[in-house]
């Protein structure tokens, strides 16, 4: 009997050790993955692009584990990211444009970790860069705004004088001139990626010249799109899909970044263990990395059909954006008939295109 109990027992702990081990393995994250925001995961705008992406590589792979942190300085991004790697990160997404060379540093002293920057240019073996070929397709943009403006009067908010910046505006205006010539493009600068207060001034100002569609190049778009609102004038969206919801009446459309798939091939890669370094990746609509967003209720049919057209000649490679002649706001030729910028050229962007108002810095 007693030996008929100890073996009893003894298949109850086996089968038990067997099942709690199946559960823990079966729990244990496949990856862990660190995620950077310089502001909230929830603007609508830049930083929500990013943490939408990750909730989405949740879903796509199983037991993903994501640590977020928000509002990180740029003082504290190396210390963020060893943190994160301490408690088992082996993915590593500085999302922030200044979190570049602290995280170079942070990956030569981690090479079994990965590392992917959105809009930089440095790449080693553990160590990439990414973005979306928004100069390229912010001529789609131009052209819902061409064929929307009233006033002949567009314009254009920026953060930060970039090249790639000056690329959004300029591709912007290029598409709204090729569906209406008489289009002046107004560009206003606020020298930081997130102010509200000088966003509204900026909105107010452009108001106030006549025009009456507004895009723009910041973090988070709420202050801007709410006073555009709020001024009667019609909203052209960039980055996150959430920005919608703050012009209910004025939304046209907007440029969206979607990095969720590009996010889930990397992550199953890192847990393959096939992931590569030494890339410099730009994608666009083609590729899933950009959206052409819904449009508002205010745009009429011809509109969205001729947006909806150029975008399909974008994916199937029958249009480029920055094809000379091309001259600038002074009428000097900078980009020679058939000559043609590509991705390799958007960070060289230093001047404002002829019918353009505003000033490159």
């Amino acid at each position: 009997m007693r030996a008929r109990n100890s073996i009893a027992l003894a298949i109850f702990v086996a089968v038990t050790v067997t099942l709690v081990g199946g559960l823990a393995a079966a729990q244990a994250p496949s990856l862990i993955i660190g995620l950077l925001l310089p502001g909230p995961k929830n603007d609508a705008g830049y930083n929500q692009t990013f943490y939408d992406a990750v909730l989405e590589v949740q879903e796509n792979i199983p037991n993903v584990k994501v640590i977020v942190a928000e509002w990180v300085s740029d003082a504290d991004a190396e210390s963020t990211m060893e943190a994160m790697i301490q408690q088992g990160a082996k993915l590593i997404l500085p999302c922030g444009f200044a979190f570049q060379y602290p995280a170079l540093a942070v990956a030569d002293r981690h090479p079994d970790v990965k590392f992917m920057h959105p809009g930089g240019w440095e790449s080693t073996h553990n160590f990439i860069n990414f973005f979306a070929t928004t100069q390229l397709h912010f001529y789609l943009m131009g052209v819902a705004a061409g064929m929307m403006t009233e006033t002949d009067r567009i314009g254009f908010i920026a953060g930060m004088p970039l090249g790639y910046m000056y690329g959004n505006a300029n591709g912007f205006h290029l598409g709204a001139r090729a569906v209406n010539p008489d289009v002046q493009t107004h560009l206003l600068m606020t020298f930081a990626w997130y102010d509200p207060t000088k966003e509204v001034a900026a909105v107010q100002a452009l108001l106030d010249a006549g025009c009456d569609v507004i895009s723009y190049h910041l973090d988070s778009p709420a202050a801007v799109i709410q006073a555009v609102e709020a001024g009667g004038a019609y909203t052209i969206g960039f980055m996150s899909a959430g920005a919608q919801e703050y012009a209910p009446t004025g939304w046209i459309t907007g440029l969206l970044l979607s990095w969720g798939g590009y996010f889930t091939e990397n992550a199953q890669a890192v847990i393959d263990g096939t992931w590569k370094g030494f890339r410099w990746d730009r994608r666009g609509l083609a590729e899933g990395m950009l959206e052409i967003a819904p449009f508002g209720d205010a745009v009429p049919d011809r509109v969205r059909q001729f947006v909806r057209a150029v975008a399909e000649g974008y994916k199937a490679g029958l249009i480029d954006t920055f094809i000379g002649p091309i001259a600038d706001q002074n009428g000097v030729i900078r980009i020679p008939e058939g000559e043609l910028w590509g991705n390799d050229r958007m960070g060289d962007w230093d001047f404002l295109l002829e019918g353009m108002v505003g000033e490159a810095q």
